[in-house]
């Protein structure tokens, strides 16, 4: 193996590292050893057997071994013993569920309210006049006149004039041009 060394050595390290390569190259591009006598042998038998089955015409997988031939003669024994079975007759299709009525989302009801106030309104007072008239009904949130007044303001950012709620001063709506 190499050596480290100072300067001095470098000369025979690199000299030490050429003859490994070398050595290591002439031992790749060797002759592989030959095979021993047994294995030899054994290869030839092997193709023996092959072409001795080939010459009788059939192979490994045509010819059933004894388990197989078993198996065979109990399955067409069980088949002859049981009878056909009846076919099923279908299921009546169920009758189509109708359908529940869709639950008014609040920006809905909230369209609904403003459409029938004739006076701006801000968004506690819609979610008061919604329970009130029964459209719509906070699930338990603690603040929904918060959630309703992000969902109008994102609203009007998104359809513009198309919006179904028009800003009439800060923190009032009344009904768009879309309501």
């Amino acid at each position: 193996m190499a050596r480290k060394g100072t300067i001095k050595n470098m000369g025979k390290v690199k000299n030490e590292m050429s003859d490994a390569w070398k050595a290591r190259k002439a031992s790749k591009s060797a002759p592989p050893a030959t095979a021993s006598a047994k294995t030899e042998r054994l290869r030839k038998a092997a193709l023996a057997e092959i072409n001795k089955r080939l010459a009788d015409g059939k192979q490994d997988h045509e010819v059933p071994t004894a388990k197989e031939v078993a198996n065979n003669a109990a399955v067409d024994a069980s088949a002859k013993g049981k009878k056909a079975k009846a076919p099923k007759t279908p299921k009546a299709p169920k009758p189509a569920k109708e359908p529940k009525a869709k639950r008014v989302s609040a920006l809905d009801a909230a369209v609904q309210v403003l459409a029938a106030s004739e006076v701006p309104m801000r968004a506690k007072e819609m979610i008061a006049a919604m329970e009130a008239k029964k459209l719509w009904t906070s699930p338990g949130g603690k603040t929904p006149e918060a959630t309703l007044y992000a969902a109008i303001i994102r609203e009007i950012a998104a359809k513009g004039t198309a919006a179904r709620f028009k800003k009439h001063e800060r923190g009032v709506f009344v009904a768009g041009k879309g309501a």
